[in-house]
């Protein structure tokens, strides 16, 4: 008897604690952080084509979880809203103002209530603009004119910007050459209903493959079964439409089917379609659908046939396809097709002279192509300049990461081409920065020139921080002249160029103390554009600094340190290490500063950064490289990491700021494995937080991050670098949180799940959070606060207050 009552009341323990734990609901973390997540976000900047006009966008900075739980189709790769036939999510700006350049005149832009629009896209001429507005039921077209600030609804257009589309219209809404067209992919006229799940079964879902070798990454968001594919035909089918902006008349061009990509010719009478079809697969998204690429004109009549492509699931990872790919029209041409085809198969681990070829056929299309290039690497893009037939064309190799862009004359193609740079692509320090680029009036991009110059803009990495510049570089002598550079006490970007010469631009300045707002600079003179004022000056009092050190190899290393606001020197505090590994081929590339101390400090989302106003010390982004030969580094990964993080965790307690006995680990995706792995391999922590990571490496067999290696190529690294295989080993408290919807190549779900029940079985302290609906970085407000919330309250208890933790400074 005394059993049964002793088991009834265990019961109704257990009952009572599982209905506590099931209602427990979203949690709201402390005021302070309330009060910072609360805080409006600042304007951004549209600049239009004639640079005399720009908008101010305002956009919602979280949606809410209701929002986010609208319903979702996941298909071939993206996620849709079925309801309004466009990305899940829709829009998010909900203010527009529209501002002269010349004199400040600023005008209120009157939106539909309850707006929810994508962003804007300019006319050619800059005299309009194009928006899309979200509604519960399919995607609207507006346009704005840019000398009243009139925005007008097109009737009688809904928009399809399911796949290719992206919040802002993408490839779905485009304006043509002329800035009196737009030629946008809409939702075919009596389509009938979406196609209905069959309430039975049909049969099994059968996937095959017949001695072919064909890895592929763990994609997420795949067809799964035929009736997927109808769903995929279905939201995926557009009709193409050409709208006049005058009077909104549309004129359909074509016959509705896939088109994932519209791309068109600068005298505007051709087309460069592509077109997706069957066969579909299910481990593959639709990038790598069979397509046909054709050149139409502007009745929709074939005037050459491209190329067509199969199902690219022969592609060798990290390799390309065989064929023509980077189809595209040379903007300085009426219509020229540019393209690269592979002379290796398109396999970047086949040793060969020549990796690629660069062809050009002008219209009419009835000659043979023109060979513009041979590449010793891989063939990595061209831009072309703005005048003389010239075009930058670059190369890059994955070993050596080196990146090579030469200057050639398109209209000459066996005039030598010239070496500009030769580099490596993680050198920040040397880095000659990207060219300025400029839109031409037929709506096409291309490197601003004013003479034999153009211009390079950059992030100016230093030892001390990044200093942005703007320079001039003189194509005769291959001279970089400075023009500007950011001062050293704050940091500033070049927007946009405002004369041709470069003497005058736009900027975005800020310090510590200011937030970003947007000035002229002609000489000496500065002309403030925008007088944002800071949302959030009770973190002003946030302090933070670079910090440089050394790992046990030389390896240099840096973290950020922020320090509380109201933080009494020489008192060592509990402390956050926040990171991400990164991999090198050496150990100078690798020790290099990225980033600016003299950035405005602003502290979003699920940030780390808020333990700040709980009274931690946090040191942000602090190094982990994985230095070696690309082929073999994660071998060593463990001993890297680790001793990254000593490293870190010395220099912070030699300078006083941090109390050794508590000392937390955090990281995101990569960070959240490194973090695993730091508290299964060493003693230096307290305890860790781990977001949305991977923990079995059996689970992405063909490679992970920079890792091109199979599993079954190196076993023995892959076991040893998941931190499932060392369940056993984890003894230090560690929360992971995971996006039930997570849709990162490698980070599915069941990843967190798998080493969640691993812990669990093997008794650690662990705790495993699930956050409905979010994805790979979570976005609700009820989520993100939730995530704050757990995030605090787990340090609070096992690295602030750690049972048996003692104040130490040693």
């Amino acid at each position: 008897m005394r059993h049964s009552i002793r088991l009834l009341i265990w019961s109704s323990l257990l009952l009572s604690s599982l209905i506590a734990f099931a209602q427990q609901g979203y949690q709201k973390p402390p005021k302070a952080v309330l009060d910072v997540l609360d805080a409006p976000s600042s304007p951004t900047v549209s600049l239009n084509p004639t640079r005399d006009k720009m908008l101010l966008v305002e956009s919602s900075r979280y949606p809410s979880i209701a929002q986010l739980s609208q319903p979702m189709l996941r298909l071939a790769g993206s996620r849709i809203n079925p309801n309004t036939n466009g990305p899940h999510g829709g829009g998010r700006i909900i203010k527009l103002t529209l501002k002269n350049l010349s004199d400040g005149k600023e005008t209120a832009i009157t939106i539909p209530a309850g707006a929810s629009l994508g962003a804007p896209q300019w006319s050619p001429d800059g005299k309009q603009f194009a928006v899309t507005n979200t509604l519960s039921n399919g995607i609207e077209l507006w346009l704005g004119d840019a000398a009243t600030g009139k925005l007008r609804r097109i009737s009688g257009v809904l928009i399809n910007s399911a796949f290719g589309g992206g919040f802002g219209g993408g490839d779905a809404v485009q304006w043509m050459p002329d800035s009196k067209t737009l030629l946008c992919k809409t939702i075919p006229a009596n389509r009938g209903s979406a196609p209905v799940a069959p309430t039975v079964p049909i049969g099994p879902t059968v996937q095959e493959n017949f001695g072919k070798v064909s890895p592929a990454p763990t994609y997420q968001d795949l067809l799964r079964n035929p009736h997927d594919e109808k769903l995929y035909d279905y939201y995926a089918t557009a009709q193409l439409a050409f709208i006049n902006a005058t009077t909104g008349k549309a004129t359909n061009l074509g016959k509705p089917a896939i088109y994932s990509g519209i791309d068109i010719a600068p005298d505007g009478n051709h087309l460069l379609i592509t077109m997706t079809h069957k066969p579909y697969s299910y481990l593959l998204t639709a990038g790598s659908f069979p397509k046909e690429f054709e050149v139409w004109d502007r009745s929709g009549k074939l005037v050459h046939k491209v190329a067509s492509t199969p199902l690219q699931d022969q592609v060798p990872l990290d390799g390309v396809a065989t064929g023509p790919r980077g189809i595209n029209w040379r903007p300085t041409e009426p219509a020229t097709l540019v393209w690269a085809e592979a002379l290796d198969g398109g396999d970047t681990k086949k040793k060969a002279a020549l990796r690629d070829r660069v062809l050009m056929l002008k219209a009419p299309f009835t000659g043979q192509p023109i060979e513009l290039a041979k590449t010793e690497f891989r063939f990595a893009g061209l831009s072309w300049l703005e005048k003389g037939g010239q075009v930058m064309l670059r190369d890059s190799d994955r070993v050596s990461r080196k990146v090579r862009t030469f200057l050639m004359n398109a209209d000459n193609p066996s005039q030598q081409a010239k070496l500009i740079w030769n580099r490596s692509a993680q050198d920040r320090y040397n880095d000659p920065g990207q060219p300025v680029m400029k839109r031409l009036p037929n709506g096409q991009s291309v490197i601003r020139q004013n003479g034999d110059d153009i211009f390079l803009e950059g992030a100016g990495a230093s030892p001390k921080g990044d200093r942005p510049f703007l320079d001039k570089f003189n194509l005769a002598t291959l001279k970089a002249e400075r023009l500007w550079r950011c001062d050293e006490t704050s940091y500033e970007t070049i927007t946009s160029l405002l004369s041709d010469d470069g003497s005058k631009f736009m900027t975005r300045y800020e310090t510590t103390t200011t937030p970003p707002n947007y000035f002229i600079r002609s000489g000496s003179n500065k002309q403030a554009l925008t007088n944002f004022p800071d949302p959030t000056p009770q973190i002003r009092g946030i302090k933070k600094q670079l910090v440089t050190y050394k790992r046990k190899d030389g390896v240099p290393l840096s973290f950020t340190l922020y320090l509380p606001p109201d933080y009494k020197a020489g008192t060592p505090l509990p402390t956050v290490v926040w990171a991400y590994p990164r991999e090198f081929n050496d150990a100078d590339t690798a020790g290099q500063v990225s980033g600016s101390t003299n950035r405005f400090t602003t502290i979003t989302g699920m940030s780390h950064l808020f333990f700040l106003l709980q009274g931690y010390a946090v040191l942000d982004d602090a190094s982990m490289p994985v230095v070696g030969d690309v082929e073999t580094m994660n071998n060593t990964y463990i001993e890297q990491v680790v001793a990254s993080a000593e490293a870190a965790i010395d220099k912070a307690v030699e300078m006083g700021v941090t109390d050794r006995n508590r000392v937390g680990v955090g990281g995101h995706s990569y960070g959240a494995f490194m973090t695993a792995n730091l508290l299964a391999h060493s003693d230096i922590f307290k305890a860790g937080i781990a977001r949305s990571g991977a923990y079995n490496r059996t689970l992405t067999p063909f490679g992970f991050q920079s890792e091109r290696r199979s599993f079954w190529e190196a076993e023995e690294m892959y076991y040893r670098v998941s931190p499932f295989m060392y369940a056993d080993k984890l003894k230090e408290p560690i929360l992971l949180t995971h996006g039930e919807a997570d849709n990162n190549t490698g980070t599915h779900p069941i990843q967190s799940d798998r080493f969640y029940q691993a812990l669990k079985g093997n008794g650690a302290t662990v705790r495993y959070v699930t956050l409905p609906h979010e994805s790979h970085g979570y976005a609700a407000r009820e989520s993100l606060e939730h995530t704050l919330w757990e995030m605090i309250t787990w340090f609070d208890k096992y690295v602030k207050n750690a049972p048996g933790a003692t104040a130490s400074n040693r």
